[in-house]
């Protein structure tokens, strides 16, 4: 391979905290990648070249630009380049914080260019109103909640590139195969221009939902039988896991925790591709739904006076044996054990909302009932059916979970968690394609106000049915009627908490901003459409204070 070496993605800042960050890169060969002044060589799975650059002894509350060289060639920002420069902004503990936050962004644009279902892209549109703003403005960070690909639903552009590689008549067909491929959902999405300047802007943090993988990605023990039996999911579980620890993963991990990661250490020590090594490693992430030993994906970002616990509801699931839970005794003992100390806000997130619709939420509980043989084996069947064709898999569908999840939120509430009580505990999600603002009321009242924020999709589309069946689940009369039926058929068991719909729901593209400043939380929800001019841009749909 002759000529310099080029930037393929990037460069993507991801962690940033108050003296250190994060930046990563994907490069078209081996090189040595700078970022001002600081040089890493890249390490290789599968053919394809990486580098993560660790800066530390950064000034908090500072910002400053940076630059990009490959082999001492400047590669970013680019020749020419209007988009302002890239910069690092470390964490000002006394100032507040603004978090952007949303799921389930479908490739690009250009990808569905002229379909009537797609609305703008509200991160992209997001974008263009930050290179018009002030930068004192800009978010802290962006929270990405899951689905930043899709895996099973590929554009018509991936399928030509998948149709070149190998027949499209043979399973999985136009989905994604393997972690070749998976390299070119990332490319397709992250390669859009404002994107890619937004995503070199601003610190990332990133948890996969099931399409980043599958649709119903270890919704129950069968579907995984299921899934095992083919003749290509193997292949597809191990690109996934393998290519979002690359894409993903990594970057949501602080300088020290990538100084103690057993796996991360022996990539950069590795001479040589570490593709075999990231399959193995995968393989393993994935038998822990079968009660084996598998990875923490679950993590914790710290923003000034507030922390974030990042759980991973899909890989961690335990399902064998009919133990299902949404992650194993040893992930949910950490996650306790993280929410410990006294800080203004505690910030939840999972791509999975744990407050629902009450008439969904006592479905999905029932349903759980029935599969597990509570009105014998043909409705055992029946309900295995019904949970995958209606997605019966949120938080209301692993009860233990979703009752462990609520006693933590309701001990933290109360201080009695070795510290005091925070302002707000908000639990952020996407997933259900919709947003909406529900607050949770305790039986044993809670000193904090605790909050369900979702906000669904980033870039994608309702069908009008969907948005039907959802305007009536969230009305009193469908929770009231959801619950006598059930009364009377299988009892769902009671639960020491309610929650109230506060705003919503919103359907189209949106994105939040969550405003955190000292004990004060404020919350607001924007939709991406179009002015007069055919223009993108974003309109507000709810301004609500939380505390």
């Amino acid at each position: 391979m002759t000529g310099r070496p080029t930037l393929v993605l990037g460069p993507l800042l991801r962690h940033v905290g108050t003296t250190g960050a994060t930046v990563w890169v994907e490069t078209d060969r081996p090189c040595a990648v700078e970022v001002n002044g600081v040089a890493q060589p890249t390490w290789t799975v599968h053919g394809h070249h990486y580098c993560l650059v660790v800066l530390d002894g950064l000034e908090p509350g500072s910002h400053a630009p940076y630059e990009v060289r490959l082999d001492g060639e400047l590669v970013w920002p680019e020749p020419g380049s209007d988009y302002p420069p890239s910069r690092i902004s470390t964490i000002d503990p006394g100032t507040p914080t603004r978090l952007l936050f949303g799921s389930c962004r479908y490739a690009r644009p250009e990808a569905v260019a002229g379909d009537p279902k797609f609305e703008p892209d509200a991160l992209d549109t997001y974008a263009h109103r930050m290179l018009r703003s002030d930068p004192e403005t800009w978010p802290d960070a962006v929270l990405l909640l899951g689905d930043q690909v899709y895996a099973d639903e590929t554009t018509a552009e991936t399928q030509a590139r998948i149709a070149e590689r190998r027949s499209l008549e043979v399973a999985p067909y136009e989905q994604v195969k393997d972690y070749e491929e998976y390299t070119w959902l990332y490319s397709e999405s992250w390669t859009d221009p404002d994107i890619r300047w937004l995503l070199s802007t601003l610190p990332t943090a990133m948890i996969f939902d099931d399409h980043d993988v599958r649709d119903d990605w270890n919704t129950s023990e069968a579907w995984r039988e299921d899934m095992q039996a083919t003749t290509w999911w193997q292949e597809r579980i191990v690109g996934g896991l393998a290519s979002y620890w690359v894409y993903q993963h990594l970057g949501n991990l602080s300088p020290r925790e990538l100084e103690s990661d057993v796996l991360y250490q022996r990539v950069l020590a590795h001479d040589g591709d570490c593709g075999e090594m990231l399959d193995e490693f995968a393989r393993a992430a994935d038998a822990e739904a079968d009660g084996r030993k598998g990875a923490q994906w679950s993590f914790r970002r710290d923003f000034s006076n507030s922390v974030l616990l990042m759980i991973d509801s899909r890989c961690g699931r335990i399902l064998a044996d009919d133990r299902r839970s949404m992650v194993s005794e040893d992930e949910f003992a950490w996650i306790v054990e993280q929410a410990e100390g006294s800080y203004d806000h505690l910030l939840i997130g999972t791509s999975l909302p744990w407050l629902l619709p009450r008439s969904f939420h006592d479905v999905e509980s029932w349903n759980e009932m029935l599969t597990r043989g509570a009105r014998g084996p043909r409705m055992a069947r029946f309900a295995e059916w019904f949970r995958r064709a209606a997605d019966l898999e949120h938080w209301a569908a692993f009860r233990d979970s979703f009752d462990a999840l609520g006693e933590l939120i309701a001990r933290v509430g109360r201080g009695e968690h070795g510290g005091d009580a925070p302002a707000t505990i908000c639990v952020l999600s996407g997933d259900v394609h919709h947003a909406y603002v529900a607050e949770a009321h305790f039986d044993a009242p809670v000193r904090s106000s605790v909050y369900q924020l979702t906000c669904s999709p980033v870039h994608n589309y309702v069908p009008r049915a969907f948005q039907l069946g959802f305007r009536v689940a969230w009305s009193r009369a469908a929770a009231r009627l959801t619950r006598f039926l059930l009364e009377r058929v299988t009892k769902v068991p009671d639960q020491p908490l309610t929650w109230t719909r506060e705003a919503g729901p919103f359907w189209g593209n949106e994105i939040a901003t969550l405003v955190l400043d000292g004990r004060s939380a404020h919350v607001e929800i924007e939709r991406a459409g179009r002015d007069d001019h055919g223009t993108p841009e974003l309109t507000q749909v709810v301004s609500l204070r939380l505390s």
